[in-house]
């Protein structure tokens, strides 16, 4: 083969690999385009919520980690994930899974006694697993569309369903809405359940920081596909091709 007909054939390949990228790169653009649509806000938002988390909360996190020790930080994880078994009961109800329900309220009844107040996790150990449900995933069961991918000052990633979920999860949260509790109270018992997961992330934190080229792209994109999989219980349909 001649030196020019090898030069030609590159050339062609080069001018493929180019066409290819270019229609990859449009078909990316498009599928963004479509999740994603108020992404310039989005990522002002983002911004903003990773200034605020390396500013106060990271720092408090550290501290709190640095001064607690581990078993205590999962009694504090224990205690507020036992509260929540009540609402992922009514959940599993509501998205027609009673099964699951029983053995969540069963968990409920086995940590709040044996387990003191639910500081020890001990209905695992006998064989009742720990559910995760919310009203967003019970919309998504209902058949609610995503929506539009959506960052929520403070709270993070979200969609248009989601954020409606997460309206009406506040709305039944006990420790927000209890009267036993004094506003200063609250304010010192709902911190705490920010800061102590916080806490428990912290490595996992940095890790991200090393790993993602763009970190905004990432956790949107790691979001819709665990909020997908959480609808369908990890098993989703394959997506329709448009």
């Amino acid at each position: 083969m001649s030196n020019q007909t090898k030069s030609f054939f590159k050339g062609v390949l080069l001018l493929l690999t180019v066409l290819l990228t270019a229609c990859a790169s449009i078909q990316q653009t498009e599928r963004v385009a479509k999740i994603d649509p108020f992404e310039r806000v989005n990522r002002a938002v983002f911004s903003f919520n990773e200034t605020a988390d390396e500013y106060v909360i990271k720092p408090v996190a550290e501290a709190y980690k640095f001064v607690l020790p581990e078993f205590v930080r999962t009694g504090v994880t224990n205690f507020f994930s036992n509260i929540n078994d009540v609402l992922i009961a009514a959940n599993n109800l509501l998205q027609g899974k009673p099964s699951n329900a029983a053995s969540d309220i069963g968990r409920f009844l086995v940590n709040s006694t044996i387990g003191i107040l639910g500081l020890f996790d001990v209905a695992t150990d006998m064989g009742l697993d720990k559910n995760r449900e919310d009203f967003g995933q019970t919309l998504g069961v209902w058949g609610v569309a995503d929506g539009p991918y959506m960052v929520l000052p403070f709270f993070g990633a979200s969609n248009a369903r989601d954020t409606v979920g997460l309206v009406v999860d506040i709305e039944t949260d006990f420790m927000l809405n209890t009267n036993k509790l004094d506003s200063d109270e609250k304010l010192a018992v709902n911190g705490l359940r920010v800061i102590n997961p916080r806490a428990d992330l912290l490595d996992a934190g940095q890790l991200l920081e090393d790993a993602a080229f763009d970190k905004y792209s990432f956790v949107r994109d790691g979001y819709i596909q665990r909020r997908r999989s959480q609808v369908y219980d990890g098993e989703p349909p394959p997506i329709p091709e448009e």
